[in-house]
C-alpha cells in the first residue's frame, strides 16, 4: 500500500506550508494549490488523490461552492473532502457538511484530530 495522497487547497501559503510539513512527516504525499479553481483542474486530471483539505473561505470560489463541484467529478465521488475553516461558530460545521464535506476541522488545525480524520482513507 502506497502513501495516501492529499490535496491541500488554501489561499494562504503559510497554511499550506504548515499542513504539508505536518502531513509529510506522517508519510502522506501532498499536493497543494492556492484556489478552488486550480483544485478542480487538478482533481479532474488526477484520480489518485485520496483526500482534499479545503479551505472554506477563499476569494473567487470558496469551499462551499467548490465541494459540490468536486463531488460531481465522477472519479472523485468517494474522495474524502475535509472542510478546513477559521469559522468556528455555531452552525459552521453543519453548513460545511451540508455543502458536501465529509468532515470538518477548524483552524488552528488540531493535528491529532486531522490525522484521525485522515485515518479513514
Amino acid at each position: 500500500m502506497g502513501k495516501k495522497r492529499v490535496l491541500i487547497v488554501d489561499d494562504d501559503a503559510r497554511n499550506i506550508f504548515a499542513l504539508v510539513n505536518t502531513l509529510k512527516a506522517k508519510s502522506f504525499d501532498c499536493l497543494s494549490c492556492l484556489s478552488a479553481e486550480e483544485a478542480l483542474r487538478i482533481l479532474k486530471d488526477d484520480d489518485s488523490i485520496d483526500a482534499v483539505l479545503m479551505d472554506m473561505m477563499m476569494p473567487e470560489m470558496d469551499g462551499y461552492e467548490a465541494i459540490p463541484l468536486i463531488k460531481a467529478i465522477p472519479s472523485q465521488k468517494s474522495t474524502l473532502v475535509v472542510a478546513v475553516t477559521a469559522q468556528a461558530m455555531a452552525g459552521d460545521k453543519e453548513k460545511c457538511l451540508e455543502a458536501g464535506a465529509d468532515a470538518y476541522i477548524s483552524k488552528p488545525v488540531d493535528v491529532d484530530k486531522l490525522l484521525q480524520i485522515l485515518g479513514e482513507i
